[in-house]
């Protein structure tokens, strides 16, 4: 149909958007307002001594000065975070118990990290506010600050939290110990490579902002949000204040990006909720781009020390792995740890594996979920492994690749950790990939580029990911007379949503594009639902929006066939019409829909259905990124010159769309790779990339037009046959091109490149193999 499944149909939510006619955070403003704003730590870690608001309350405008002690005393609880995924529990190898220390929204004796809160000020403006905030006085005594595993492993380490000792959080494993042991023991080769996955943060265009309502007389709270999952963000909020979700109320409209930084609630919103009851008014929060670079929850930052063990004909033995999470002062998520240990083998065939896991405490902000979440970190080190081992055995890295892969034939295979590929043609990607790159022909284009001083190599990377997203999910569906109204509990933040719900529902139900209407960020109407993330909206909403619409058809039978005076039997449907069999009769839906009032004797029968599901329905995309770089030696600049994508993500539903996915997951992937990267100063826990002045982020100049295709093989867990298109290139940029930055300086001697490849570290590698 011209608007359904697999049509590159533009998104009908943009001409809301750019005509200023989008409802983000910042745009909502309620009545009587008040206004916050947020005295943050400049110190790492430090005690606080005492904190003297007197001043601040008592200067203009200002309703009221909050800390962390009052909070306490208040009686709310900390912040219910929940770090460990539900399907991959783990468990520290002594037995001992994992540690989740509180969160506060609020410092309460000590600060951990820069830009942790300290006072909350309530004024009748926000610059009332700010003036007031410098009035507060607070008095530290000053510790000094581990900002790294190095730094928090190392002996006589100070403590971030006192009952947490050597700062390690989690000390857990997966896998076969003793089968990868023997497999090594056997190796006739073993490549060992110590790799930093490095700190980056999410940066939506849109800061944080928020706003907290309280209803004195039903004791309701309302938080507006933009976030990921306002579900999620509910049961926070009830858990921190002690009450049944029926007092609780989150709305998510429009969300300015997300990229898994903004499934989990923030502390500004539990401070705007707790901040509109103790004045009795609306509190606003906005943050700006400073404070965002300070306290937002940032990606990445896994040190691993990894080794691969092969045979003398490069058949994969086993893989060993100890991976080192630097979790900052918090423990919010331990997803990118154990997520990504789920698919260390990559898309090989390697017949033991063992992954030594671990996270530590820091005085660092708290890392969290980012576009990927531990599969870009997990497929980044095995990438580089083999490129690695293939240098040191003398073999063909296409070829050491290709007599490993996991084949269609293995399908499904179940690796050391017990991960269950269910499909994929991954040789298939990387040969494609390296025909649409023109592979052949790379020695001319590498010969050419010398001769005017550069360097020029190629890079590629295998991917696959676990799309899984936490359940439950529930869609409804109402057929009015003038439209399809859908509720989910999945949440846009930039996808289209809207348009891809409604190309399922013109090619199930029929009905016309623009009549199809998304319901969702109401959690007094959505009373089921994860949010999105890990490519989860149209993998679940596809499963449940087709179930929903198949109960819809056999109730419009039920009404078309009153309707028509026929037998049900004889009623057929299709394209937005029933029909009696073999007969030119027949009656759209939205007119049954109209006629449902008075059709509906003897029984009452109404155009509505819904679905749920419960449990994980897990899919992996996978593919093959290629690019190639040329390199600079006298300066180590880096540009990327072409590149290339093939993506499996199970069935596309709108080809435009997945290009956009891919696009702008490949810049951030490619911005990790040679860009972007958070930096603390050691013992001081100062943040040194504070700003978009220090904190590099990619430029549409740096790209050249990317090719992309896509391979799909159906999921064949679901019937769409979706996988997921969200995250590919954030797993697949970073090992392609600094494959490629290797690959181009290979002459030289240069083993490795870390991450973020800046011009300095590309240029002090080529010194560094020269000697």
């Amino acid at each position: 149909m011209k608007n359904g499944i697999g049509q590159p149909v533009q998104r009908k939510e943009d001409l809301r958007l750019i005509t200023g006619r989008g409802e983000f955070s910042d745009d909502l403003n309620l009545p009587n307002q008040a206004h916050a704003v947020i005295l943050r730590s400049p110190h790492g870690h430090a005690r606080v001594r005492s904190i003297d608001v007197e001043a601040a309350r008592a200067a203009p405008g200002v309703l009221t000065v909050l800390t962390g002690r009052d909070y306490v005393e208040e009686g709310l609880k900390p912040i219910p975070n929940n770090p460990l995924p539900p399907d991959l529990p783990m468990g520290n190898r002594d037995g001992s118990r994992i540690i989740v220390p509180p969160d506060y929204p609020l410092a309460v004796d000590r600060v951990r990290h820069v830009g942790e809160g300290i006072a909350l000020v309530i004024a009748e403006t926000r610059m009332q506010a700010q003036d007031a905030a410098e009035l507060i006085h607070v008095d530290y005594d000053v510790l000094p600050a581990v900002v790294d595993v190095k730094g928090a492993t190392a002996k006589g380490a100070v403590s971030v939290w006192d009952d947490v000792p050597a700062n390690l959080m989690v000390d857990g494993e997966r896998g076969d110990k003793a089968a990868t042991d023997a497999a090594f023991a056997k190796a006739t080769h073993v490549t060992r490579l110590e790799i930093k996955n490095n700190r980056v943060t999410g940066l939506p265009m849109e800061p944080p902002a928020c706003v907290g309502d309280y209803d004195a007389a039903s004791g309701r709270m309302t938080l507006h949000v933009g976030s990921q999952g306002i579900l999620i963000q509910k049961r926070a909020l009830a858990g921190v204040f002690g009450v049944d979700g029926d007092k609780m109320r989150v709305v998510t409209r429009d969300v300015g990006g997300g990229f898994g930084t903004r499934n989990l609630i923030y502390r500004e919103s539990v401070l705007m909720v707790w901040a509109a009851r103790r004045v009795g008014h609306p509190v606003k929060y906005r943050a700006d781009r400073s404070e965002a670079f300070i306290a937002d929850p940032y990606g990445r930052d896994l040190t691993s020390t990894v080794e691969l063990a092969l045979d003398a004909k490069g058949k994969f033995l086993g893989l060993r792995t100890r991976n080192i999470q630097n979790t900052g002062s918090q423990a919010i998520h331990l997803i990118p740890l154990l997520r990504g240990s789920a698919v260390a083998n990559g898309v090989y065939a390697i017949p033991a594996i063992h992954l030594h896991l671990q996270a530590v405490f820091t005085n660092t902000t708290p890392t969290s979920t980012y576009r990927g979440a531990g599969r870009p970190e997990s497929i980044f080190m095995i990438e580089r492994l083999i490129d690695t081992a293939a240098e040191e055995m003398g073999i063909d890295r296409i070829k050491l690749r290709r007599m490993n892969f996991i084949r269609p034939k293995m399908l499904p295979f179940i690796n050391s950790v017990k991960t269950c590929y269910d499909s994929g043609e991954f040789d298939a990607n990387m040969m494609r990939a390296l025909a649409m790159i023109d592979a052949k022909g790379f020695s001319a284009r590498r010969r050419e580029a010398r001769k005017r001083g550069k360097r020029r190599g190629i890079g590629f990377g295998n991917y696959i990911e676990t799309a899984t997203g936490i359940p439950p999910e529930r869609a409804v569906i109402k057929v009015k007379p003038g439209g399809v109204d859908i509720t989910l509990g999945t949440q846009a933040s930039g996808q289209g949503h809207e348009t891809m719900f409604a190309q399922m529902i013109v090619d199930m139900l029929g009905a016309p594009f623009g009549q199809v209407h998304l319901i969702h960020g109401d959690s007094d109407i959505v009373t089921m639902g994860s949010g999105s993330h890990s490519c989860r909206s149209m993998r679940l909403g596809g499963l449940l929006l087709g179930r929903a619409s198949a109960e819809i058809v056999e109730k419009g039978k039920t009404l078309a066939a009153r309707a028509l005076q026929a037998g049900k039997d004889a009623i057929e449907f299709a394209d937005g019409r029933f029909r009696v069999a073999g007969t030119e009769r027949s009656i759209g839906l939205m007119e049954v829909a109209g006629l449902a009032p008075e059709l509906s004797a003897p029984e009452p029968v109404t155009l509505d259905a819904s679905a749920e599901i419960t449990s994980m329905l897990p899919t992996f995309p996978n593919g093959c990124h290629a690019c190639e770089v040329e390199v600079d030696p006298e300066t180590g600049a880096v540009a990327l010159i072409r590149y290339v994508a093939v993506d499996d993500v199970g069935r596309v539903l709108n080809p435009l769309l997945l290009d956009g996915q891919m696009h702008g997951s490949t810049a951030q992937g490619v911005g990790q790779a040679l860009l972007e990267d958070c930096v603390y100063e050691e013992g001081s826990g100062q943040l040194l990339s504070g700003s978009f002045m220090d904190y590099a982020i990619p430029r549409a100049r740096m790209f050249p037009s990317f090719k992309v295709e896509n391979n799909e093989v159906l999921a064949p867990n679901n019937p769409l046959g979706v996988k997921g298109g969200g995250e590919g290139g954030t797993t697949g940029a970073p090992p392609a091109v600094i494959n490629a930055i290797v690959d181009a300086l290979r002459e030289f001697g240069v083993r490795e490149v870390a991450m973020p490849a800046t011009p300095q570290r590309v240029w002090m590698a080529i010194r560094e193999a020269r000697g």
